[in-house]
């Protein structure tokens, strides 16, 4: 009975994300259209768009291999399995023991693997610069990445999130200007893996300066519906991992009870909405950079995880 309460209480976990993650991302175009005085689209907008490219037919290129084929459901299923073991409303989740951090970036860098691969097997040029571009960007992004959980687990102990979560709720924390520098890179990357402003604007097809768009320009119906549907999961993971991590208030503990759960459910969508909304207001409020700067961007990124883990290093030396 034990087990099947814990299977039950994680497949919540897991069908939570996958409805939330399109409604994060028809919330922030929303808040995104109120704050230029536009009307905006509904909320619910992804979810129609969802449905709309699940029932069109796939069309595909003569030339497309296996892979390209494939990768859709590659890319969807690695991203949705490192969402669901990120905490979101409880930790110490019946695979909460495997929401490593580490473990997490590999599955993200697996599922950018095949989407690079994808983007180049047609043989379009622009599929061979979104995915070049990609690749630039994550061999920064990536690097940054881990800087900043060897920075969280010098201080918590432990790459497991529930671990960390737990510690940095504790009173034996306080405020540490590595932990700061950690949350600003993480939020770095964050926007440079969504593809989002100054790196690049989600709502564009200019040729010239699309990354993600252009890897994923010879999908079409459900190959297309499974790729968006991964980046939608892949912002809230985001939001989800600095909620976890730098917000772990309210988050139930395991065992607690179906009213700590619902409570920590609220508490959990109360923090997107947070995130959404300052997201939507950094991107308004912000204007793309060039291409060729974005190096720069996740180069302080890089640093700041850097610094971060050397001040670490430094204060247990002394």
């Amino acid at each position: 009975m034990v087990v099947i309460s814990d299977i039950i209480v994680q497949g919540v976990q897991m069908l939570l994300v996958l409805l939330l993650a399109p409604l994060l991302t028809g919330y922030v175009r929303k808040i995104k259209a109120r704050l230029v005085r536009r009307q905006g689209a509904s909320v619910f907008q992804p979810y129609r768009d969802l449905l709309r490219l699940l029932r069109k037919e796939v069309v595909l290129a003569d030339n497309a291999s296996w892979l390209f084929r494939v990768t859709p459901y590659i890319t969807f299923a690695a991203i949705w399995v490192a969402a669901a073991l990120v905490p979101t409303f409880a930790t110490g989740l019946l695979f909460n023991w495997t929401a490593d951090l580490i473990a997490i970036v590999a599955l993200l860098g697996s599922a950018r693997f095949f989407l690079a691969l994808a983007g180049m097997d047609v043989g379009t040029s622009f599929g061979g610069i979104g995915s070049s571009r990609e690749v630039m960007i994550a061999a920064l992004a990536e690097p940054a990445m881990l800087l900043i959980v060897f920075c969280l687990a010098l201080v918590a102990g432990s790459t497991q999130l529930s671990t960390v979560s737990h510690f940095l709720a504790s009173s034996y924390v306080g405020l540490r200007v590595s932990l700061g520098m950690a949350l600003v890179a993480l939020f770095m990357v964050a926007i440079a893996e969504n593809a989002r402003i100054p790196v690049d604007n989600p709502a564009t097809h200019l040729e010239l300066t699309m990354v993600h768009e252009a890897m994923i320009l010879e999908y079409s119906g459900r190959h297309l519906a499974m790729i968006e549907l991964g980046a939608f999961l892949k912002l809230l993971l985001y939001v989800s991992l600095i909620a976890c991590v730098f917000l772990p208030w309210q988050i139930a503990l395991y065992g607690s009870g179906a009213l700590s759960y619902t409570i920590g459910a609220g508490a959990y969508i109360a923090k997107l909405a947070l995130a959404g909304f300052l997201l939507a207001l950094f991107e308004t409020a912000t204007a793309k950079m060039r291409v060729f700067r974005v190096p720069q961007f996740l180069g302080a990124a890089l640093m700041l995880g850097l610094l971060g883990t050397l001040l670490l290093f430094v204060s247990r030396s002394f």
